[in-house]
């Protein structure tokens, strides 16, 4: 079987900073950089990520997160990121966005030059205690709260422009189509009939739509690993995380990533929880009527993004390849289990809890 993504994938892929090889980094270098701009210094510890390098700064009571962009991201994309969590810390700030720390000369970030031949920009955050989302098994009403709380960033959001944010990003759900040759990376035949099911979905009911789509800046990548709650807390959403994937697109595709992580996650009410969660985000960002039923054909395709890309992960990084392929079952299990309801039940239901019972 001939496994390669087409030109349009690869150029995706590589704008994404998906194809850089992982190198090594100077801690020493790293240490200087934080202690000489942001006068920080204490024990780091790595942290793993998609791309670039994270790591958990402990200095002295206080703890941070650092990140190092990957060397082949363009410094735009870098600043679109901290350009629009600044942005909501000023023009929001009663979000629970995590925090930056500027520099001792009140910087945002910094370059560095690490000598061979790259530059690459330098980060800091806030770092914040609590319980992910993805740790806690969330009932309705902490769904709808989470919802909500999407809602209302993307209202904050409707007003934020920059340079990069038109980016190509290659897990912008506008792009799926263009992922139909990862399938070949997938062994099982039943899987990628299912695929198969996913992109003929799109390419009918989401496609043709894209052009008339609400469009803005949205977050990219509200998940369930980037959410920090207290169960405990009325106010219960602490604090949002990663903007890595921040993009300017439809605005319906911020909703359909959650709801993707949501559905399927049980056999007998597989959309369940994806309808608490849309309740919630409707109640602050209602979602234009003629857009609510591209909601779960764009989820089905965020699921299927999910699982493709760890197969193709496993095929660059054999040394992982027994946790990616985990996690692709786990995702075609859900995938299977949302696309045994029929899906015009499942709009109906999202029309009945937007209030608009439907025809």
């Amino acid at each position: 079987m001939n496994k390669s993504p087409d030109a349009m994938m690869q150029r995706l892929l590589k704008e994404s900073s998906l194809l850089s090889s992982s190198q090594s980094i100077d801690l020493f270098l790293l240490q200087n950089t934080l202690e000489r701009h942001y006068g920080l210094s204490g024990h780091v510890e790595r942290l793993g990520s998609e791309k670039g390098y994270t790591f958990r700064l402990k200095a002295g009571a206080s703890e941070y997160l650092v990140k190092v962009s990957p060397s082949d991201e363009p410094e735009p994309v870098t600043a679109l990121q901290i350009a629009a969590m600044r942005y909501l810390d000023e023009a929001a700030h009663a979000l629970p966005i995590q925090r930056i720390k500027p520099t001792l000369d009140r910087r945002d970030s910094v370059p560095i030059d690490f000598g061979d031949g790259t530059r690459r920009i330098l980060s800091v955050f806030c770092f914040v205690e609590g319980v992910l989302w993805e740790q806690m098994d969330a009932n309705a009403e902490h769904l709808t709260r989470l919802g909500d709380m999407l809602g209302r960033v993307n209202n904050a959001l409707r007003s934020f422009g920059h340079p990069a944010a038109t980016r190509s990003l290659v897990y912008d759900i506008g792009h799926f189509h263009h992922w139909s040759g990862l399938a070949d990376y997938t062994p099982d035949p039943k899987r990628r009939l299912l695929a198969q099911r996913a992109f003929k979905f799109f390419e009918e009911l989401v496609l043709p739509r894209l052009p008339s789509l609400e469009r803005q800046v949205i977050h990219g990548d509200y998940a369930p690993n980037n959410v920090v709650v207290d169960p405990h807390s009325d106010v219960f959403v602490k604090a949002i995380l990663d903007f890595g994937d921040t993009v300017h697109t439809a605005v319906i595709f911020d909703p359909a990533n959650p709801v993707a992580h949501l559905i399927g996650r049980t056999q007998d009410h597989p959309w369940q929880d994806a309808f608490a969660f849309v309740a919630g985000y409707e109640q602050s960002r209602p979602i234009n009527e003629s857009e609510l039923p591209i909601l779960p054909f764009a989820a089905l395709a965020r699921l299927t993004m999910l699982a493709l890309i760890r197969h193709w992960k496993a095929e660059r990084a054999p040394d992982q390849s027994g946790e990616l392929l985990a996690g692709a079952e786990y995702y075609w299990t859900k995938l299977e289990r949302a696309m045994a309801v029929p899906l015009d039940e499942v709009i109906a239901r999202f029309r009945h809890h937007a209030g608009d019972p439907g025809p």
